[in-house]
């Protein structure tokens, strides 16, 4: 009996071992290959969007607070909706007294907190340079636009609303319009003393005013109101009172020139003292049918929003290189190139453009 059972036994093995052998070999799992160190790593935006994670963008202005800035946040949303980003857009600003600390404390924050492309309205001169190299390395995009970094150090491309050399003629020549072939005296009211665009727009209407053809314009003082509407307000009337025979107040700053017509209308002095600049339709259309303000120039900040995104998103994923003589498309505003900034000694830039002229004849329908 034992030695039958021995004998099964033995049968019941081989007839197993004939089974494993005619089983089907099943392939192990492929390994993950390995990184090929010859090629460059994909930038942490690209893999956020290869995931379907989306890249995640903040729009940060001067400060909070400001109608032109907002509407720049309402075409960052639109780009954001259409190029179908499911990251977060963010809208970012510091308070007006803490505008450069605030802007570098936000932009040092969204480096440690996931962002991966932030487009800067920089009122922070080059003291933010550090941060936005600290970001670059951390592999976060960076776009400056409205007021670059004018050293261009951490800024991959600057977003320019207008040519600002351009800017320095269109106020020379508003102001030759407003006070006539005479001419005039007039003064500069300003935002801060360490916006770039304001200091490179004053600079290039400084260039304009050497040309002969308007030698009968004298500047008589630049002074800043810091973009608050209180201080810019006071700073009109302090120009009034320092300067009898100044007959022209020119302020390249949406906030400077409101409050500016605003202290000519209410101390009486519109017929005396006529007020210029960069403004927005909606904020400066009484002051323009009454005369206080004739003439001002604006472009579209909606516009500049929705440009400085998609130039900010296609650098993110891959799409631009961020070098000069790149062109692509930006939705419904068309095609365009980065080239060097010609006002700047170093750093690119997109030129959106153009310039729009308002006076009594435009402003009510732009102000709708």
């Amino acid at each position: 009996m034992r030695k039958t059972n021995i004998v099964i036994l033995s049968m019941l093995l081989i007839f197993s071992m004939l089974l494993a052998a005619c089983a089907p070999a099943v392939a192990p799992a492929p390994a993950a290959p390995a990184a090929d160190a010859t090629e460059p790593a994909a930038t942490e935006p690209a893999a956020a969007e290869a995931t379907g994670e989306g890249v995640p963008m903040v729009l940060m202005p001067k400060f909070l607070g400001i109608l032109v800035f907002d509407q720049a946040y309402q075409g960052a949303l639109e780009a954001h909706k259409e190029l179908g980003n499911p990251a977060e857009l963010q809208f970012l600003g510091p308070t007006p007294e803490n505008s450069v600390a605030g802007q570098i404390e936000i932009l040092t924050n969204a480096t440690t907190q996931g962002v991966k492309a932030i487009m800067i309205s920089n009122n922070a001169g080059d003291q933010i340079a550090p941060a936005a190299k600290a970001a670059r390395e951390a592999g976060m995009t960076v776009v400056t636009w409205d007021s670059p970094i004018p050293s261009a150090e951490g800024e991959q491309v600057f977003v320019a609303q207008v040519d600002f050399n351009e800017t320095g003629k269109v106020m020379a020549d508003m102001a030759r319009n407003i006070l006539g072939e005479d001419g005039g005296k007039f003064a500069v009211l300003s935002a801060s003393p360490d916006a770039a665009n304001q200091n490179a727009w004053i600079a290039a209407l400084q260039e304009t005013l050497k040309d002969p053809a308007y030698a009968n314009l004298e500047l008589l003082d630049i002074v800043y109101g810091n973009d608050q509407s209180e201080d810019s307000y006071n700073q009109a009337l302090a120009l009034v009172d320092k300067y009898p025979d100044m007959e022209l107040i020119m302020a390249p700053t949406t906030v400077g020139i409101a409050a500016a017509a605003k202290a000519m209308q209410d101390e009486g002095l519109c017929d005396q003292v006529k007020v210029s600049g960069l403004g927005l339709p909606a904020e400066m259309v009484e002051f323009t049918l009454n005369g206080c303000a004739p003439q001002f120039a604006l472009w579209s900040f909606v516009d500049l929003g929705y440009l400085s995104y998609y130039v900010a998103y296609k650098l993110a994923t891959g799409e631009l290189q961020g070098v000069e003589g790149e062109t692509f498309e930006a939705g419904r505003m068309g095609t365009y190139t980065i080239e060097k900034d010609p006002t700047r000694d170093a750093g690119l830039r997109v030129l959106m453009g153009p310039f729009t002229v308002y006076d009594a004849s435009n402003v009510e329908a732009a102000s709708k």
